[in-house]
């Protein structure tokens, strides 16, 4: 049996696959009601209303737990790391958006005061919307489960 084929087989991967689209998806659906405006880049990118990451790890945990068992040393595994992750991206990288927002603002102001002179600064934007918020991360977790135990 070749990769692909194993790959094909493995529904708990798909389950996980399928769990991470409909959260990407959500988040373009949720920028076009709160915000008014259509954003597919919403679909690859990070941050927002669900996490997309908690979703994937929790349907994965879940998937495993179904499959294996809820005692089975792999669901043990899986639910260690959706934990870390799921922290990671309510804690660390919201952290960094936070600080993102306010290094950006430190250099549109370093700019307004230097306007008329030679130096800028020609570095990007650092990229604000990184993490989750705790509420973001605990719908994922939930959309997770749910799809997972719909599609096992």
């Amino acid at each position: 049996m070749t990769f692909f084929e194993t790959v094909g087989n493995n529904k708990v991967l798909w389950v996980s696959i399928f769990a991470w689209f409909i959260a990407q998806s959500l988040k373009v659906i949720h920028t076009l009601i709160v915000d008014k405006r259509f954003n597919v880049w919403r679909f690859i990118g990070s941050g927002g209303m669900p996490s997309s990451h908690s979703s994937f790890v929790m349907a994965l945990s879940t998937s495993i737990g179904l499959n294996h068992g809820w005692d089975s040393t792999i669901f043990a595994v899986a639910i260690v790391m959706s934990l870390i992750v799921m922290y990671d991206a309510a804690g660390v990288r919201r952290a960094v958006g936070k600080q993102a927002i306010i290094i950006n603002k430190m250099i549109e102001d370093f700019h307004k005061k230097r306007e008329n002179r030679e130096k800028k600064l020609t570095e990007q934007r650092l990229k604000e919307l990184v993490g989750h918020t705790p509420v973001e991360v605990f719908a994922g977790a939930i959309l997770g489960i749910v799809v997972a135990i719909v599609m096992n």
